[in-house]
C-alpha cells in the first residue's frame, strides 16, 4: 500500500475504513493489528492535513473577497 500522501483524501480515508473495520473484527493477529494501526494512523494523520490545508484555502478566499468564491486551477 503506498504511503498516505501519495493517496488522495477519499482514497486515504476509505482505506482507513477499511482498517476499522479490520481492527474492529478482532481476528487479526497482534503483529497485523499493529501494521494495520499505525497504516491508520499514518493515514488520518494525512487526512487531517489535507483538510487543514482545504480550510486554509477556504479562509484566505473568503479573507480576499468577503465571500465564497470556486478555487482557481493551480491553487
Amino acid at each position: 500500500m503506498p504511503k498516505s500522501k501519495e493517496l488522495n483524501f477519499e482514497t486515504s480515508l476509505k482505506r482507513l475504513e477499511l482498517i476499522v473495520e479490520q481492527l474492529e473484527t478482532k481476528e487479526a493477529p497482534l503483529e497485523e493489528s499493529l501494521k494495520l494501526f499505525e497504516e491508520g494512523i499514518r493515514l488520518a494523520r494525512g487526512c487531517q492535513q489535507k483538510l487543514e490545508e482545504a480550510k486554509k484555502k477556504v479562509e484566505i478566499l473568503v479573507k480576499e473577497t468577503g465571500k465564497l468564491e470556486p478555487f482557481k486551477d493551480g491553487e
